[in-house]
């Protein structure tokens, strides 16, 4: 069964490089983070990597982990029971994003363990050995997953903290701290959900508050994201932090701020109407910074200006394309679709577009602090020196080198190829 669900509390805050520190601290203890996350069993620190490029908005930002790291060693967790977690997509290197976004200095700093959660050593079980007749309950993964799926064991009786961004997406319309489980709980082949992707999520959260010991979120919003989410996006600065034990909550109140009602937004409605959360506004207790939680930021959406991408998917999942296309993304022929989006995003986007939207959010505040945040030193408040002018950008000809690369990982990587590798592996024994 679930856990009951409590009272929809969540904290928000303005903030600034200065106060980061300070500020992510209140923000916890305001949204009772220690009432939810028990630290007598390990926590991981759910990272999120949306891109391996830095792409403001788009994925965990240094500050947002270091903050929350920062606040429960002050509230006496133990260092040796908080980890780092990671999961992997096949057109997203994790290992690089870990770097090129500032997250692993974080975690090396702090002396904790990482984990990437597809490496050898990490266990995933059958899903039904992990919550029981809840699986009966799943509104489409049991017709996603025919044969079942599995979930990493390490898992079972752990809190977690999500840690997502405030932005749009061109599936969801907004995303948050519900889809931040959806890379961590399932495999390579989530895209398989991608047409039921709202219910996805819900059924991911009744997994969730079924497994972990404490389930939270702490929230950027330092940098916004609105257009074709998760990353091809226009980045606005707005300077809040949001925190909630209720991920359906947190994630309306970000919905509203980005200037959308959470109740129209179907995977939030349908978690609401569950009673895993509340997505109302009118029942949401805002605690902290009551005005900030009352902007609204009037995001055009991830609609209005979709990439050519952005608009082929749509098309492949709901229109058009679906009868001719959605099979292949079942079968050994999957992998074109990462090889297109790698093309697309790494090798054309980024390098056309993206570089010179992350220049122009360099000059803000927060530009500077991520620029130099390995040489930067901070007191017990945050950030009083941010350093000199970012010198950022990286040649034309080193990208479509990346790039390159990234078509190599995604072909070696496919799971389609790596299940006809282990049957081949498995004929000749």
């Amino acid at each position: 069964m679930s856990k009951t669900t409590k009272t929809a509390t969540v904290a928000i805050l303005r903030t600034k490089p200065r106060s980061i520190i300070e500020d992510t601290h209140e923000l916890m203890n305001l949204a009772g983070y220690q009432d939810e996350i028990d630290s007598a069993v390990d926590t991981a620190l759910k990272v999120n990597i949306s891109w391996h490029h830095f792409y403001p908005a788009s994925s965990t930002t240094p500050w947002q982990l270091d903050g929350v790291i920062r606040a429960m060693l002050a509230d006496g967790y133990k260092r040796e029971l908080i980890h780092a977690c990671h999961n992997r997509t096949v057109v997203i290197d994790s290992k690089l994003g870990e770097r090129e976004n500032k997250q692993l200095p974080v975690v090396e700093h702090h002396g904790l363990r990482n984990i990437h959660l597809y490496e050898g050593g990490e266990e995933w079980v059958d899903i039904r050995e992990a919550v029981g007749d809840l699986a009966d309950k799943f509104l489409v993964l049991n017709d996603v997953y025919p044969d079942g799926f599995s979930i990493p064991r390490r898992f079972i009786g752990e809190n977690i903290i999500h840690l997502p961004t405030v932005k749009t997406h061109v599936f969801t319309t907004t995303t948050g701290a519900m889809k931040n489980a959806f890379g961590g709980l399932l495999n390579e082949r989530r895209h398989w959900s991608h047409p039921v992707i709202h219910e996805t999520l819900v059924d991911l959260l009744r997994i969730q508050k079924k497994i972990h010991k404490g389930l939270f979120a702490v929230m950027d919003g330092t940098f916004a994201g609105d257009g074709p989410g998760p990353r091809c996006m226009d980045p606005q600065v707005k300077n809040v932090i949001l925190a909630s034990s209720d991920q359906v909550a947190i994630d309306a109140v970000a919905a509203k701020l980005m200037g959308f009602d959470p109740m129209e937004l179907r995977y939030l409605r349908l978690a609401h109407d569950a009673g895993l959360g509340c997505a109302d506004p009118a029942k949401i207790r805002i605690v902290g910074d009551v005005k900030a939680a009352e902007e609204n930021w009037n995001f055009v959406g991830p609609f209005k200006n979709m990439t050519f991408a952005a608009r082929m998917q749509h098309q492949i999942y709901w229109g058009g394309l679906k009868p001719i296309l959605e099979w292949s993304l079942k079968s050994w022929l999957a992998p074109w679709s990462y090889l297109a989006s790698i093309v697309y995003h790494d090798a054309y986007w980024y390098p056309r577009l993206g570089q010179d939207r992350v220049k122009k959010v360099l000059e803000s505040d927060w530009g500077h602090l991520f620029a130099n945040w390995e040489n930067l030193t901070p007191d017990e408040r945050g950030f009083p020196d941010l350093g000199p002018e970012p010198d950022w950008g990286k040649s034309s000809a080193k990208l479509l080198g990346m790039a390159a690369g990234f078509l190599g990982m995604a072909i070696k990587e496919a799971p389609e190829f790596e299940a006809r590798r282990r049957r081949h592996s498995s004929s000749k024994r």
